[in-house]
């Protein structure tokens, strides 16, 4: 039994969790929820508890899912724009401070499912993710967090406008089902 199934008051079907199995190439832990879904219709996105079932802190709350985002996503972080988006931060008093309350509202969102959950509490100076407050380190949270949570990220929603549809060429999982979809043209 994974991690994920070990949880209370889990929100996730198993049918979405075998399907991010296949995304992540192995179990995922900590699945709580799927948080966004991509057009193609599965999940890309989700929401994990802020501790995993031996009660080890877990501090991503939305943890991107989708190989083909995570691909596109490496490819912008390769370009530089981490690097570019950390020194705006230096300079644009107003970026920072929406990039501020973006962290401050990922910490109470992750504090408030502990809670919600009966779980500890993470503690206090505990990171969020991506870099934030200070910088950016990993666009593929910020991405998440944006996606499951439109308007949240403005380092994410830039991130995420300079993506490609990458549910463009269908389902991307190695299911039987997204198989069938990719060979047939069409959705299921």
């Amino acid at each position: 039994m994974n991690s994920a199934d070990q949880l209370p008051a889990r929100r996730v079907s198993a049918e979405d969790v075998e399907i991010i199995r296949q995304q992540l190439g192995r179990p995922p832990r900590a699945v709580y929820e799927v948080a966004h879904r991509c057009p193609c219709g599965l999940p890309d996105v989700v929401r994990t508890a802020p501790r995993l079932a031996d009660g080890s802190p877990f501090p991503t709350l939305y943890y991107l899912t989708c190989p083909r985002a995570a691909s596109a996503i490496g490819r912008l972080e390769s370009s530089g724009l981490m690097r570019e988006m950390t020194e705006r931060l230096q300079h644009d008093a107003e970026l920072r401070a929406a990039y501020t309350r973006a962290h401050e509202s990922y910490l109470a969102e992750r504090a408030a499912l502990a809670e919600k959950l009966g779980l500890e509490p993470l503690p206090k100076g505990m990171q969020s993710a991506g870099g934030m407050p200070k910088r950016v380190k990993c666009l593929h949270a910020l991405v998440a967090h944006e996606l499951a949570v439109p308007g949240s990220n403005p380092l994410g929603r830039e991130a995420l406008d300079q993506l490609p549809p990458w549910w463009d060429r269908g389902p991307c999982v190695c299911s039987d089902r997204s198989e069938k979809t990719e060979r047939n043209g069409k959705d299921q």
